[in-house]
């Protein structure tokens, strides 16, 4: 209640919003997101030098420029994860692994069974200023989750934080 309490306290000052839904029986679950507003708070100095890196390589190499940098980070991302899934054994250990690593990344990624589906969750994007600015990394990230789990797997992203979702969920099921 003490922490619902202080919730609620940061709620009127526009730090956080909350959005209630129903999962199954029982009262609905809040879950709770920090606002812009409450970036003042929570200052990243990374984020806008990132922006500023971004708009720097554009203004001087022009949007190919970018497009060969975005790449190249989506290069070394697909070697790290596909050394990183090399020995894996079946769908569920892959995405599994490819989770632990996205948290590792700071992205607070789970894996969950739904149905005969699963889902890669991220609750958190550590590069939300970067990809606001240059889209193209989160095009190429799904590109990305694609290529390193395999063909044998669709890859389809549900849920988007840049579209005003809470969290980047993608959809992973069988061809």
């Amino acid at each position: 209640m003490a922490v619902r309490l202080q919730l609620y306290d940061l709620q009127e000052e526009g730090l956080v919003t909350a959005r209630s839904q129903a999962e199954g029986r029982g009262r609905p679950l809040k879950y709770w997101r920090l606002t812009e507003e409450a970036a003042r708070i929570f200052p990243d100095a990374h984020q806008g030098l990132a922006v500023e890196l971004i708009k720097s390589v554009e203004s001087l190499f022009g949007a190919e420029g970018l497009e060969k940098v975005v790449n190249k980070h989506s290069a070394v991302q697909r070697a790290a994860y596909t050394e990183l899934l090399a020995n894996t054994r079946g769908t569920a250990d892959r995405i599994r692994r490819l989770a632990r690593a996205r948290s590792d990344e700071g992205y607070m990624a789970e894996a969950k069974k739904d149905g005969r589906d699963w889902l890669l969750i991220e609750n958190h994007c550590p590069i939300c200023a970067a990809a606001r600015t240059c889209t193209g990394l989160c095009a190429n990230e799904l590109r990305v989750f694609q290529q390193v789990l395999g063909e044998d797997l669709k890859v389809e992203r549900e849920e988007h934080i840049l579209q005003g979702a809470r969290r980047c969920a993608y959809r992973v099921s069988r061809r």
